[in-house]
Formats: structure tokens, sequence, C-alpha cells
């Protein structure tokens, strides 16, 4: 398990923990993570004009990796602008504000719904399928946009991902690494995710009420009045009835298809967002008329506006941590050592191996690892590394490999999959508009604290 770590392990661990502090205090990081992806370049290749050459290539890099969410994103943002203008929203929503009548009912509803869809159909497409009618509702009721995103979030992007009871692509891949059945690992997680859950999701909402109360965080259901009398007189009430039924059908009919002919991730969202776009392009014909051309035009304008100022910020600091993955050799070139798996595996395996082994130990050590590999945004792409580390660890300590395995694909698919990484979470972040940045710094606490009890139950159970 010896690594070798370089210069470029060092800068780029000095660069994560002067990125994670300027967040925490507030402040862009964007300069932070520009120096940075040119000291690594610059030290990797000894070339100024490279190394400069470097900063643009690792912004086309993430904005191809990032294309995909920010073209959902922005077709959904489109998809609401002319629901919301034709006034089909309010129709739509009527029947969930029956029920959904106060913040603490809209943050746990909201919640659980996000997590069952995206068991089956993995968190972003739910998000997006969620986003346009919850968020309205949820806002009437009380909760703020920031509670809403950090529902869909965790519950989403942090337990269902986690877990991955259905799909089983992470327990298959964490299985295979630590050659344990994915049923074992399943099993092993089944207390961990649930402990995690319940712990985080607890601390959120604990300390999102306070803040509300101390009036921190102000609810948006004035905002949200103020945006529901921008609703034209496009459409009769017999047509808005028709289109609120037949919207929700047609995104029906699309769970019905990812289920049968087992759609996941970017083909699941690529479904979304391609019947988002014939509703726009119908919506936007029956509105707006002889004028319904130009209009649809318009709103996939106001659509890419938004998204790519979403995005805009976000990309230097994805750009920046690209590089401790796949994204080094592809940026920059080959210039890390033969034997490395990119800089965050590194950096896992470095950890691994530098430890003395107790089954406390362990366990720690594994969320570390699993913290470590999630920095690149992923969530997915060190948890093999974790389940490989897991089985050299349980063979050292006499047992305990699978439950050494679901914590580390837990932690890394909490870091990185989506409720601390900025651009891993913009999907909830942007539906919601809000700051990604604002809403990773809520998670902190709260996914801390549920990493703590996570790994301290974990090692009672190995």
């Amino acid at each position: 398990m010896e690594m070798e770590l370089t210069a470029l392990h060092w800068i780029y661990v000095v660069f994560i923990a002067l990125i994670i502090g300027f967040m925490v205090i507030r402040r862009d990081t964007t300069l932070i993570c520009i120096i940075g992806i040119f000291l690594l370049a610059l030290v990797a290749t000894g070339s100024l004009a490279s190394s400069i050459s470097g900063i643009f290539n690792s912004f086309i890099f993430a904005i191809t990796e990032l294309m995909s969410t920010i073209l959902i994103i922005s077709i959904i943002v489109a998809m609401s602008t002319v629901l919301t203008k034709s006034g089909i929203n309010d129709v739509m929503i009527a029947p969930f504000a029956k029920f959904i009548k106060n913040p603490t009912l809209a943050f746990w509803v909201i919640g659980i719904v996000m997590m069952v869809i995206s068991w089956f159909f993995w968190p972003s497409p739910a998000v997006a399928l969620l986003g346009a009618v919850l968020l309205p509702v949820a806002l009437r009721a009380g909760l703020p946009a920031l509670g809403v995103a950090m529902a869909m979030n965790l519950f989403g992007h942090g337990i269902a991902l986690s877990g991955d009871f259905i799909i089983q692509a992470a327990p298959k891949l964490t299985g295979d690494a630590a050659s344990i059945p994915v049923g074992d690992v399943i099993a092993a997680s089944i207390p961990l995710v649930i402990t995690m859950g319940v712990v985080t999701t607890l601390s959120a909402f604990i300390l999102l009420k306070r803040d509300m109360k101390l009036g921190r965080i102000k609810a948006d259901n004035e905002g949200f009045v103020q945006d529901q009398t921008m609703s034209e007189n496009l459409l009769t009430l017999g047509q808005k009835k028709f289109f609120a039924v037949f919207i929700p059908i047609a995104f029906l009919l699309d769970v019905v298809a990812l289920s049968i002919l087992k759609l996941q991730g970017g083909d699941a969202t690529a479904l979304v967002g391609g019947t988002a776009v014939f509703i726009l392009l119908i919506l936007s014909l029956v509105a707006h008329k002889q004028q319904g051309l130009e209009k649809s035009t318009g709103y996939l304008i106001q659509g890419f506006q938004f998204g790519f100022k979403v995005f805009g910020p976000v990309i230097p600091i994805a750009a920046f941590f690209y590089l401790g993955d796949s994204g080094f050799n592809q940026i920059i070139g080959d210039y890390l050592p033969k034997t490395s798996l990119g800089i965050v595996n590194d950096l896992g395996a470095a950890l691994a191996a530098s430890v003395p082994l107790t089954k406390e130990i362990a366990a720690v050590t594994l969320t570390g690892i699993g913290a470590i590999t999630g920095l690149d945004g992923s969530g997915f792409s060190g948890i093999s590394l974790a389940g490989s580390v897991a089985k050299l660890f349980g063979t050292a300590i006499g047992g305990g490999t699978a439950t050494l395995t679901a914590l580390g694909q837990i932690t890394a698919i909490w870091v990185g999959g989506g409720t601390l990484i900025p651009w891993a979470l913009i999907p909830a972040a942007a539906i919601c508009n809000v700051s990604p940045f604002e809403l990773a710094r809520r998670n902190l606490l709260p996914v801390t604290i549920g990493l703590a009890v996570t790994t301290i139950v974990a090692m009672f159970l190995i």
C-alpha cells in the first residue's frame, strides 16, 4: 500500500485547505482555485505557457463534465417560467398545498418523497421532477428556499444515493473492490445509512428551525406571492386545468419508461429534459399563439441565462477539484507517478498505509478515505479504493470487511455525491434559486455530526 506522494499531492492538499477555509469565512474562492490550477500545471510541466493554457483547458473540462446538469437545470427553469406566466403553476400546486401547511411538513414531506424517487431513478432527475411542483408549495407553507434545497439534497444525494439499495451501482463497485457479495455490503450499510440519515436530517432541521426563529433565515413566501402576480391571462381556466393534469402525467410516463427501460443517471436525466422541452414548446404555442415560436426561444434563452449564471462561479472550483481525479491527465498530461490512481485516491491510499490497525482506527480511517476521495465531487470515483482498503483492514483485524466497506461508501457519497461539494449539489440549489456555496455551508455541520456518529456506530458493528 506504499504510495509515492509528490509535490503535486501536497500542493493539492494546501489548496483544498485554502478553498475550504475561504468558503467557511464566506469569501469567494475563484482566485484561489485558478492559482491552484496554475501552480499544479507549472510544477507538473515546468512550462509557463502550458500552465497558462491549463487554466483555460481546465475550464473547458469542467464545463464539459457539468454540461448535462447545466442543460437540465436551464430547461426546467425555462419550463417553470412559462408555467408561472401562464398561471398553470397555481393550479398544479393547489392539491399539495392542502396538506403541506407548515414548514415542518414541507421539509419532511419533500425530503421523504425525494428519497423514495431517488432510490429508483437517482437524485438529479428526481430534483427536476419534484422541484418545479413542490418548491412553490413549500414556499407558500413558509419553508425558505434554502430549507427546500437542504431537504431535497440531504434525502436524495445523501440518504438515497449513499445506500443505493435499488439500483445498487454503489454497493456493486465497493463490493467488487472488497471481494464480497453486493448483498453483504447492502446488509451492512442499512444500519449505517439509517444512522447517518436520521442524525444528519434531524440536525439540519433543528439548526434550520433555530435560525428561522432567530431571523437568520427568512421565509420566501412573500417573494413567492409577488412572483405569482407575474402570471398573465394567457389561458382559460379549463386550459390551465388540462395542462395541470397533462404535465404530471407526462412526467409519470417518464417514470414508467425509466423503470421499464432501466434508464439511470444521465439517460434518466435526458428523458426528463427532453420531456420538459416538449412541454415548454407546447405551452408556448398554446399560450402565445402566433407569437409562440418567438416566445419559446425567449423562454429557452431565459433558462440558459439562469443556468450559466448559477454555474459560472462554480466552474473554477470544479475545474480545480477535477484535477484530483482523471481530469489531471486530460487537462495537464501524464505527469503523476506511474502507480498513481489520481491525486485524491493517492492521498487516501497514503492515509490507509500510515495508520496502525485497530477496529476503531480502521473505522476512522475509512471515513477519512471516503471523505478525501469524495473531494472530486463525484462520490463514486473513490469508492472502489474504499472497498479495497476495507478488505485489507478487515483481513488485518479479523473481520468487519462489509461494515468498513459500507462506511467508506457512505462517507464518499455524502461528501462527494452532492451534500458538501458545491458543484455536486447545484441541481438542488439551482432549482431552488439559492447559492450552492450557502447550501454547502448549511450542510457542513449536520453532515459532519452525522459522519461522526455513524463512524462510532460502525466501530461497534465491526
